[in-house]
């Protein structure tokens, strides 16, 4: 007859300590590739044809040749531009300077490497009580 499982009990202590390594691991998973700056997506300026700007030394632009139409605005789109607030030297600042994500298909092989590896890790270092829980229920 198979004995029924009884997982083992973890204390409190060891309970916070589980919780604050997740924590932190997390934590460091989503800062710090932004504070080494690697996660950051690039902006290109990409002026439209015609469209030049001179920059004051207070860092305000002075636009020639704008148009909205340079800009690749349609009616409406000026429209909400303008509900928001924006002038087409405003939006200009915005619309010239696209964010560019460029996929890292090594950093996404290499996360894909290390989750498969964690889980049959996890498998291999669980494979007496996953066997004694399978017996426990479908024995």
């Amino acid at each position: 007859m198979v004995q029924r499982y009884v997982p083992p009990k973890q204390s409190i202590i060891g309970q916070l300590f589980d919780v604050s390594c997740l924590l932190a691991l997390v934590f460091g998973a989503l800062f710090v590739p932004i504070w080494l700056k690697i996660a950051v997506p690039s902006r290109v300026e990409k002026l439209p044809e015609g469209v030049t700007y001179q920059t004051a030394a207070d860092g305000t632009k002075t636009w020639s040749g704008l148009s909205w139409q340079k800009l690749g605005q349609n009616p409406t789109m000026q429209a909400q531009w303008g509900k928001l607030g924006y002038t087409k030297e405003q939006a200009a600042d915005i619309i010239t300077q696209p964010f560019e994500y460029d996929v890292d298909v090594e950093g996404i092989g290499l996360t894909a490497i290390v989750i498969v590896g964690y889980f049959l890790f996890m498998l291999f270092m669980s494979n007496k009580e996953y066997k004694q829980v399978i017996a426990e229920k479908f024995d």
